[in-house]
């Protein structure tokens, strides 16, 4: 730990919305800065609030009307559209809530996950620094022309279209804000990157001014519990597609297939809480099935991970040296199975194509490829000097007014 001796204790405020992949990146971070003497308060929904009290911070509870952590991914709807509106409902919903319970209590940073638009809407009303903590990918010098243009360019000529980019005007404006919806979402005036610079596209374009990669803030997470490697077992592979996108019963029958009777091959299947263990049909003593495990505490003893390539999961997969078989499910996913096979260290198989016969032939040649190894060696190392927990916490006191 780092003492903040040049630092006097500050009020720094938190806020995210009730989603796995967004608010753990950011839960060592808070962790360290509570650590560090300063008072930390979280404003996140009683969903995840146990997570966020865990660090030692205060939690501000608000109500959400977005869908659960753990509903059904059909409930963000399947067009972009659907999701920015589910996004900018709940904004405009939220912050009347979030300013009632930060009234007299106003902090003196506010930190944000990147779908949190009442933080810097609350942070501009305050006259506070805001720092966004980006658990993924960030806008590059190009990034509006190359994608987000394209992305946009037939929902902005529908009328539903117009009428969202309509509303976030107006609600800006009745803020004070003046930028463009836009750029407000995309373009924070500071953020610190919590993912390897490895896995960011356009990396050398990206503004270091604005952006800073301080790497995977993991921690031990030992609150999450352990996992022992069972005896005899010769390699371990872990197969987890998150926590959202894993109701695959058929993909999960074809890893028993790929793995369950592979001599010395021990196979951890997360199958989350939308999969029965029975439509599994017949498992193999070599096989265990969970409904969740501790991923990192996996990792660190496994040989091979099969992953959906988030970006939780995709840096864990690095940060522990593991081989990867990535096997996208949404978003940003495809992206980032892209970045790990171009990197080397990961095969990027469509779902389509993840047969038993070839996850098994493909994890085979990258157990047993010493230049795979000698690659995630490398990046481990190059993300041991991005600094983690300790620098973003460094960076985040450096942004503090003087007081």
């Amino acid at each position: 730990m780092t003492s903040c001796a040049s630092t006097r204790p500050a009020h720094v405020a938190m806020f995210s919305v009730a989603a796995h992949g967004h608010v753990n990146p950011s839960l060592e971070v808070i962790r360290e800065l509570v650590a560090r003497g300063h008072r930390v308060t979280y404003a996140i929904p009683p969903a995840l609030a146990d997570k966020a009290a865990e660090t030692g911070a205060e939690v501000k509870p608000w109500t959400s009307v977005l869908p659960a952590p753990d509903d059904d991914p059909s409930a963000w709807g399947s067009t972009l559209l659907d999701h920015v509106e589910l996004f900018l409902d709940d904004a405009i919903q939220a912050l009347p809530q979030l300013a009632a319970a930060y009234e007299g209590d106003e902090p003196d940073l506010v930190l944000h996950d990147i779908t949190s638009y009442p933080a810097r809407v609350l942070a501009h009303r305050w006259g506070v620094p805001a720092i966004s903590l980006s658990p993924n990918l960030v806008a590059w010098e190009g990034y509006e022309e190359e994608v987000a243009e394209p992305m946009w360019a037939e929902p902005k000529k529908t009328a539903r279209g117009q009428a969202y980019y309509a509303r976030f005007h107006a609600w800006l404006e009745e803020n004070g804000i003046t930028e463009h919806p836009d750029r407000f979402v995309g373009r924070p005036a500071r953020s610190l990157v919590l993912i390897p610079k490895v896995l960011q596209p356009h990396a050398d374009r990206v503004d270091e001014k604005v952006y800073t990669f301080v790497g995977a803030c993991q921690g031990d997470r030992a609150a999450q519990g352990t996992w022992q490697r069972p005896a005899g077992a010769e390699k371990v592979v872990l197969v987890s597609l998150g926590s959202a996108f894993t109701r695959q019963p058929a993909f999960y029958r074809e890893c028993v297939r790929a793995f369950g009777d592979l001599p010395g091959w021990h196979l951890v299947l997360q199958i989350g809480k939308h999969v029965d263990p029975a439509e599994l049909g017949d498992v193999p003593a070599g096989v265990e099935v969970r409904d969740w495990v501790p991923q990192l505490a996996v990792l660190r003893q496994a040989d091979l991970f099969v992953t959906h390539a988030g970006a939780g999961g995709s840096q864990e997969g690095l940060a522990t040296g593991t081989p990867m078989i990535a096997v996208p499910q949404a978003v940003d996913q495809f992206g980032n199975a892209d970045m790990l096979q171009g990197l080397g260290v990961a095969r990027h198989l469509p779902m389509e194509e993840a047969t038993a016969a070839t996850l098994r032939a493909t994890a085979l040649a990258l157990v047993d490829d010493p230049e795979v190894a000698r690659r995630l060696k490398d990046i481990q190392a190059d993300m041991a000097r991005e600094g983690g927990t300790r620098r973003a916490a460094d960076l985040i006191e450096a942004e503090l007014p003087a007081r």
